[in-house]
Parts: structure tokens; sequence; C-alpha cells
């Protein structure tokens, strides 16, 4: 039987991977949840991985933009939720200072081994 964890947010340990996004992430065998904090006007690059996400905006506004040539344009603002299958590209930039949840299956060892140079690199 897996360990069983129970955590505080606010003992998660604050990393910052970049001048404008903040997060913290806790990790299960199978998934991967943060809590992530954009400053307006910060763009996650258009990238792609295996793994299936599910982000949920609390504060702020997102513009996200779906596939290889960014065709579907989805604006979310606190309370809405998207899902994004594996393997499909995606960006989003935060309007206003965001704060947002993102879940991931299978977990996000690029996150946890700091090899996700995609957002270290603005």
């Amino acid at each position: 039987m897996a360990e069983f964890q129970h955590i505080s947010w606010d003992d998660v340990e604050l990393e910052t991977v970049n001048p404008h996004m903040q997060r913290r992430i806790v990790t299960g065998e199978r998934l991967t949840v943060a809590r992530i904090y954009f400053k307006d006007g910060f763009l996650v690059p258009l990238h792609s991985h295996e793994h299936e996400q599910v982000t949920q905006v609390i504060s702020g506004s997102m513009r996200f933009r779906i596939g290889a040539n960014r065709e579907r344009t989805v604006k979310l603002g606190p309370g809405d939720v998207i899902v994004i299958p594996s393997n499909v590209p995606h960006e989003a930039l935060s309007i206003g200072d965001v704060e947002e949840m993102d879940t991931w299956s299978p977990r996000r060892d690029d996150w946890l081994n700091k090899t996700d140079d995609y957002l270290r690199k603005s």
C-alpha cells in the first residue's frame, strides 16, 4: 500500500521557476498537482507532453491557444477549467496576475527533476 500523505499548501516549498512564474508541487506515484502563480503577461510557450492536463483558474484570466497552429482559443477566468488531452500542443497567456491549479497524469517528472527548460528560459 502506498504511503498516505496529508499536506498543507502553505508547507510546500514555493519555487521560483523564472521571474514571472512561481509554483508549489505535490506529487503522488501517478499524478502531479501544482499551485502556480503567473505575473501579468507571462506566456507559457507552445509545447506538448504525454501528460493529460487539467487546469483550473483561481484568480486572474488565462488565454489558451490549442493546436499546432494555435487554431483554437479559449479564455478562462476564476472557476473555469480546461482539460487538455495527452500530446496536444498548447500555450497559455496570463491576463493580469494569475493563480491556478494544474493536475497531470502521469506525474511530471520533468518538473520534479527541473528539466522543464521551456519554462526556465523565460
